[in-house]
């Protein structure tokens, strides 16, 4: 062990995941989570429970940290180039991790201004969103990472670090997935009513980016929204404009706009953002994506287009 004294502080960081990313993980009888185990020196456990999400907690000093989630990122990464194996795509998305993070300790990771998670992103080559609010019934927030296995784990460098210099203040309420209600029609129907009965208010009663997420993947359509209220006025409103570009390959611009636009403009309606694509150029393997609105809608477009393209990888998606 190194001399720095700050190799000794144990911490504990929580990922969310669904069930298929989690049995990626623990493997056949539970060999790879093994391995990851004796390999890191850290401590993975993975949350019981009938629900499709599952935290999954990684305790150790901070070496065995960024050891366990480079191995867990490289795990996602040979996953989907296997999946890339039998389709037609030819261009790598990126590993995505969310992390659940305590809310108050959010604002460090953001930064005066947002220069903190700017610097993050800059660094690492990382993409980073820290969702708008918090998770139902915790204190704590989701927070997503993007990227190679590389700029993962050099973001969580720089997360740990943040977690050291500014400990959470107060008690954390712990982020508990709860079991799917009985069908998709209940799901809906409880999200349509936190979500898009709150003319004027924001779009999500508690904008749980990860139910989005479960929804996406479960190929269950976002709720329409109702011609009483088609926009959502209170989610520009409340805070100030910015802008997020995204670099997509041109293989998966298709996935992201959907037949005829249906899912580029599900995405805009949902989020609330105004999403531009640019036209393709010559000797381009990428598109350009800018996403345009409050920090919490830019953060739901982002989040349903890495869905989209999460699904489309996995063989999941339709178009």
């Amino acid at each position: 062990m190194a001399s720095d004294g700050s190799l000794n502080v144990t911490l504990t960081l929580r990922l969310l995941m669904h069930g298929k990313e989690v049995g990626s993980i623990i493997g056949k009888k539970g060999e790879t989570v093994k391995k990851m185990r004796e390999e890191s020196g850290a401590r993975i456990n993975i949350s019981e429970g009938s629900s499709p999400e599952r935290i999954v907690t990684i305790t150790g000093p901070t070496e065995g940290i960024f050891r366990a989630f480079s191995m867990i990122a490289q795990k996602f990464e040979e996953d989907i180039t296997a999946a890339m194996i039998n389709s037609n795509v030819t261009s790598k998305p990126p590993v995505t991790l969310r992390l659940v993070f305590p809310g108050s300790q959010c604002g460090s990771l953001i930064g005066k201004g947002g220069s903190k998670i700017k610097e993050i992103r800059e660094t690492t080559g990382a993409q980073v969103q820290v969702a708008g609010d918090m998770l139902p019934d915790s204190t704590e927030r989701a927070v997503t990472i993007s990227g190679t296995p590389q700029a993962i784990t050099q973001c969580v460098r720089h997360i740990c670090s943040v977690m050291m210099e500014s400990p959470p203040k107060g008690a954390t309420i712990p982020y508990r997935p709860k079991g799917v209600p009985a069908g998709a029609h209940a799901v809906l129907a409880q999200q349509q009513q936190q979500a898009f009965a709150l003319p004027g208010q924001y779009a999500f009663a508690h904008p749980d980016l990860t139910k989005l997420h479960q929804l996406a993947m479960q190929h269950i359509p976002l709720p329409s929204l109702g011609q009483s209220n088609p926009t959502f006025p209170g989610l520009d409103a409340s805070a100030p404009t910015s802008s997020q570009e995204l670099a997509i390959p041109n293989d998966f611009i298709g996935c992201i706009i959907g037949r005829q636009g249906t899912k580029i403009n599900e995405i805009r309606q949902v989020s609330g953002a105004h999403i531009k694509i640019a036209s393709a150029i010559d000797g381009s393997a990428m598109r350009q994506v800018t996403i345009t609105g409050s920090p919490t809608s830019i953060s739901v477009a982002q989040y349903l287009i890495n869905a989209r393209l999460s699904s489309m990888v996995t063989g999941l998606g339709v178009l």
